[in-house]
């Protein structure tokens, strides 16, 4: 399984690479829904694996009201159903209101109403995560994905360059081999040549 490594240079094994890229994906599909229902203060924390158990990611937003939480909770799901065909392992709060819980194990999603969001203050809490904003967590997406496409295309380069050699030199031994074909064909008359010579030498003996 390929090496994973967290903000502070920790390697991760709970997810291959793939799964952690798909996992971020979701995680700005579900911010992109709570941001479309005007869901306000919108964080992303990345947690520390030392302490974050079955979780990677928390994704925390504030609604005005109850009405608003449900409905941002509702778009979140719907959206997450209809791109990825995933689904909550569990989600908790819904009747009530105030602060609705939905746990895709990889990331947890929290809808709050503003006084409950600050009254249990879970940023706060998780002192080890490294929050980050919609935007932000966007652009690091978008620059991981250029490295990968630049790494891809690098790899296929080297690939492509070395089958060239390879073919060149596959191709040397002939030139080689005709080279050497034509310097016997070249060393042929010689024979020939030194059959006159001596012709040549045993009629003068007879003249003598």
């Amino acid at each position: 399984m390929p090496k994973r490594y967290d903000w502070h240079g920790e390697v991760l094994s709970r997810m291959t690479l793939s799964q952690a890229h798909q996992t971020r994906i979701m995680v700005q599909a579900a911010a992109a829904a709570c941001e479309d229902k005007k869901g306000n203060d919108t964080r992303i924390l990345e947690l520390d694996p030392v302490d974050s158990g079955l979780s990677d990611f928390f994704l925390v937003t504030s609604a005005t009201n109850d009405r608003q939480a449900v409905a941002i909770a509702d778009e979140v799901e719907m959206r997450l159903k209809r791109e990825f065909g995933v689904f909550p392992n569990s989600v908790e709060g819904r009747r009530k209101g105030d602060w609705v819980l939905l746990d895709y194990v990889d990331f947890v999603v929290h809808v709050f109403l503003a006084d409950r969001r600050a009254f249990y203050d879970i940023e706060r809490l998780r002192k080890s995560a490294r929050p980050i904003t919609p935007a932000e967590f966007d652009a690091e997406l978008k620059s991981t994905l250029a490295e990968k496409t630049r790494a891809v295309r690098k790899k296929a380069s080297s690939k492509k360059t070395a089958t060239a050699k390879k073919s060149a030199s596959a191709t040397k031994p002939k030139k080689a081999v005709k080279a050497a074909k034509t310097k016997t064909a070249v060393a042929k008359p010689k024979p020939a040549a030194a059959k006159k010579a001596t012709a040549k030498k045993a009629g003068t003996k007879k003249r003598a």
